[in-house]
């Protein structure tokens, strides 16, 4: 039996369908991301799940039990924000004992339990500091560390990296992934990031329009996408219609180079951009079958200059047919 199951959610606001029939399962242990853009149902399918909301029809099933609709003290879940919600007046580790205290644990067991959740988020030494005494990354751990510290049976997180400027984000990544196998819990992280979906995720419920439009890992939800939203959101894509047949081609598989090569994809054009996006440069080249970005060349090449791109048709997935 699954950790969590969501049964045929549904949630309107006013003339809204926010969430429209969504069932999912989710297990022990799981990381699994729900990615989609604004507005796709995914903070509502988070919030409902932690009991912010209430579903106008559907279960909520914990551990085999109905928490629809019990509020949010009852359900044996937390939430981690992107603002952090930490108590401003409060230091770190009264901030991280709050829940305990709520719960009425004794003085020393909550601050023993305080101390070793700050050490699973690497700031011990600064339980005397006050929020605003603290980086981005910092207050987002010691949120972490307040949520963790009841270990719930789930960790909801509501983009809670997106306040973070990018290199912060991309460590926290790697950190908040090492954490989970560390503590073992079910993470539900919501996100309209695919790279950090793709990332830290074990599964992917990719969400449009009230729906779930395909759940699968990472490596399914890239290179096998099912529907042509999935295919154009989660990362780049060349659509092309050669010889009847459409396909896709991500721009990472495709090679530019200045003469013919043997691979049983291969089109001349004419380099018209290349773009140089740090890591790696992006060339737009325009051929016959029409215009393709490619991310790989064999030489150095300069917009103008006549080329070729090609690629192994073992790369391409077809066009989804939805």
């Amino acid at each position: 039996m699954a950790l969590l199951e969501i049964h045929n959610l549904t949630k309107t606001f006013g003339d809204v369908l926010a969430v429209n029939d969504v069932s999912l399962d989710i297990n022990s242990g799981e990381f699994i991301t729900l990615l989609g853009p604004s507005g796709s149902g995914k903070t509502t399918v988070l919030r409902m799940i932690a009991g912010f909301e209430k579903p106008d029809s559907g279960k909520i099933l914990l551990n085999g039990k109905d928490i629809s609709t019990k509020p949010p003290y009852e359900r044996d879940v937390n939430t981690v924000f992107q603002d952090y919600a930490l108590f401003g007046h409060m230091d770190v580790i009264t901030n991280i004992e709050y829940g305990l205290r709520v719960k009425k644990v004794s003085k020393t067991q909550r601050r023993a339990k305080a101390l070793e959740a700050l050490a699973q988020v690497r700031l011990s030494g600064l339980e005397n500091r006050k929020p605003n005494q603290l980086s981005g990354g910092q207050r987002q751990r010691v949120a972490l560390a307040r949520a963790l510290v009841n270990r719930p049976s789930i960790l909801l997180l509501d983009e809670p990296l997106g306040a973070l400027d990018l290199k912060l984000r991309e460590q926290m990544q790697i950190e908040l992934k090492e954490l989970q196998r560390e503590v073992g819990i079910t993470f539900i992280f919501v996100t309209h990031d695919q790279e950090e979906a793709l990332s830290m995720s074990d599964r992917i419920a990719a969400f449009n329009q009230g729906k779930i439009e395909q759940l699968g890992t990472p490596r399914e939800i890239y290179e096998k996408p099912q529907t042509s939203f999935v295919s154009d959101f989660v990362g780049k894509n060349n659509k092309l219609e050669i010889n009847g047949r459409r396909i896709n081609i991500r721009p990472e598989h495709i090679l530019v180079s200045h003469s013919q090569p043997s691979q049983n994809q291969a089109y001349s054009g004419i380099l018209k951009d290349l773009i140089f996006v740090g890591a790696s440069n992006r060339y737009v080249v325009e051929t016959s079958v029409g215009t393709i970005t490619a991310t790989q060349a064999v030489n150095e090449v300069k917009a103008g200059d006549s080329v070729w791109v090609s690629w192994s048709d073992t790369k391409e997935f077809s066009e989804p047919t939805r």
